[in-house]
């Protein structure tokens, strides 16, 4: 009986395993059609320029129209501080603000159509913090943002403020993610009870995409190498790929330097010294650039002093990505830098360097004095007497 009962288990625990391995098998089947299709379909779209040029034009009050998207939690009360400077500062920028909350349309919940012809339009936005629930069934939107307007780049500058304390002065870092596939494909589903399977897409196109910006954007910034970041020692055939792609396009690119690292490897140098990586561009596959991006913003004093690009081929979205800290939201704490110098950020990808050099040092003398600065920088200034620092040195400038 006892011999029936241990081979009636191993049966079930044999056949459990089957099952499962069928549904990985048929899963990764499928993922391999759907990539080899985009590949068929898409080939040689990398090829053609990174980006496209900023193409807005003034209107006939002499100001560019850009959408802003206040976002929820603090996104409001920041967003408002940039408006405030950039009125100081004399921006021709006209705002065109739009609400990306989710409606229902046809079944599924999607970002508003309003707010997708602005930014289609304006081709360029501002973006505060947008909060997502944590759980099953909840869409983040700033994936949607990315998936809805291509955004296949994520530029995220991380440099040392002077006069501003760290353990670190010099650092200098740039990191350019691919933004639209890897682990965050959302390709996840539950194969049978207790097993769950996410699947890391990586094709051809966006990587050689990812690749090929990381080169133009090392050339016009003057930085003389590109590392490319990853794990091929262990995922030899998804990052294997993605070094490929890499490796052909910097063929392309005499004058810039190339080489590749591990990701563990710089997590663990540019801990111990972060001086080397400031005459580079690194480029890397969605989650290794998420890990590493956040790291690095913490060298520099947090998220909350750490501008972000999401550059795409027909819009650009320029964001902060520190969290909507809804428990201080309407009390007047938060820090409006990193969304400021988001926006810089987008001030130059429209070629309104002048503003932006204007803005970006009367904010960061202010934060070098720590005179009046926010409580996560260790001040007692609210939001918006730090603003208004920010304003009177526009106005003595």
């Amino acid at each position: 009986m006892l011999a029936s009962r241990t081979f009636t288990r191993g049966a079930q625990a044999a056949a459990r395993s089957t099952q499962v391995w069928f549904h990985v098998l048929y899963w990764q089947f499928d993922a391999l059609l759907n990539t080899v299709w985009h590949s068929q379909t898409f080939r040689g779209y990398a090829a053609a320029a990174p980006t496209a040029a900023f193409a807005g034009q003034k209107g006939s009050n002499g100001k560019y129209t850009v959408t802003l998207i206040p976002g929820d939690g603090i996104g409001p009360e920041i967003s408002q501080s940039v408006k405030d400077i950039y009125t100081a500062a004399q921006v021709p920028i006209e705002w065109e603000e739009v609400s990306v909350a989710p409606v229902l349309k046809g079944g599924k919940t999607v970002i508003p159509d309003a707010a997708i012809s602005s930014v289609k339009k304006n081709t360029v936005a501002l973006k505060g913090p947008l909060a997502t629930p944590i759980g099953k069934g909840h869409v983040s939107l700033n994936l949607t943002l990315r998936r809805t307007f291509n955004l296949f780049a994520n530029v995220r500058p991380c440099v040392s403020i002077k006069g501003f304390k760290t353990p670190y002065d010099d650092v200098n870092t740039v990191l350019i993610r691919e933004n639209t596939e890897g682990e965050y494909s959302g390709i996840e589903h539950e194969i049978v009870d207790g097993v769950v399977q996410s699947i890391k897409l990586i094709t051809w196109d966006a990587s050689e995409r990812v690749a090929r910006y990381a080169f133009h954007y090392a050339q016009s910034s003057g930085r003389s190498r590109v590392t490319a970041v990853h794990k091929a020692n262990i995922m030899k055939m998804s990052d294997g790929m993605f070094l490929s792609a890499c490796r052909q396009v910097a063929k392309e690119f005499p004058s810039i330097s190339y080489d590749e690292d591990l990701l563990d490897r710089v997590c663990l140098q540019i801990t111990q010294n972060p001086r080397p990586y400031a005459d580079r561009v690194m480029v890397m596959p969605n989650l290794y650039g998420d890990i590493l991006s956040d790291m690095c913003a913490g060298l520099i004093g947090g998220l909350g002093l750490t501008p972000s690009g999401n550059i795409g081929r027909d819009a650009s979205i320029f964001e902060a990505v520190h969290g909507s800290a809804p428990d201080i939201a309407g009390k007047g704490l938060a820090n409006p830098t990193a969304l400021l110098l988001s926006s810089l950020m987008m001030l130059r990808h429209m070629n309104l360097d002048d503003y932006a050099a204007k803005i970006e040092k009367a904010a960061l003398s202010t934060i070098a004095e720590g005179k009046t600065i926010t409580g996560d920088l260790g001040g007692k200034a609210s939001t918006q007497e730090y603003t208004a620092t920010i304003i009177e040195k526009l106005a003595k400038a």
